[in-house]
């Protein structure tokens, strides 16, 4: 059975979106984190968002993220998107039902990873599709932005299976849905 795994950047305060407040923080620990989750990873799973910015930057980046890039630029990648009608990037965009989607995606043994993509991830997580999340909090306050989980919509319980503390102040927590 395969698994999808959200990782996100978030603020004290729980915003993800724009993340260049991460920039001051992002040290060698949180820069083997992310190489960890992709390199285990079989696909990218993202929103239309998150994916127009990945599908525009990535690639000038290869040259200098070494394999990082490489793989970056060559995995698969699953987009939802109601929008956008011709793939690019190695992209196949979902058509119709994304939960039934995912669901199938989820019976492969593929491992998929879903960065950013706030909407998708709140989707999925209500549907019960999502195995693990792994957030990143930031030491920093931005005060306004795009939170993961939309208003009025709390998460259901989860189960921290693994943290760890940056020198940098970054805490990478790793949950899973309670049983």
């Amino acid at each position: 059975m395969g698994k999808i795994v959200a990782v996100e950047y978030l603020t004290l305060d729980g915003i993800m979106e724009n993340p260049g407040w991460s920039g001051p923080y992002f040290n060698d620990e949180v820069s083997a984190f992310q190489y960890a989750n992709l390199m285990e990873a079989d696909a990218l799973l993202l929103g239309r968002v998150t994916y127009e910015g990945f599908a525009q930057a990535w690639p000038a980046m290869e040259e200098q993220t070494g394999d990082f890039g490489v793989k970056m630029n060559t995995m698969p990648k699953h987009v939802a998107t109601t929008t956008l009608t011709d793939p690019e990037w190695n992209a196949r965009f979902i058509e119709g039902d994304v939960a039934a989607y995912v669901t199938a995606l989820k019976a492969t043994d593929a491992s998929v990873l879903i960065n950013g993509s706030a909407t998708l991830v709140a989707f999925l997580a209500a549907a019960g599709l999502i195995d693990e999340f792994r957030f990143m909090i930031y030491p920093v306050v931005v005060g306004e932005g795009k939170h993961l989980w939309p208003a009025g919509q709390a998460p259901a319980a989860l189960t921290l299976t693994n943290s760890q503390i940056t020198a940098s102040g970054v805490a990478i927590l790793t949950y899973v849905p309670a049983a």
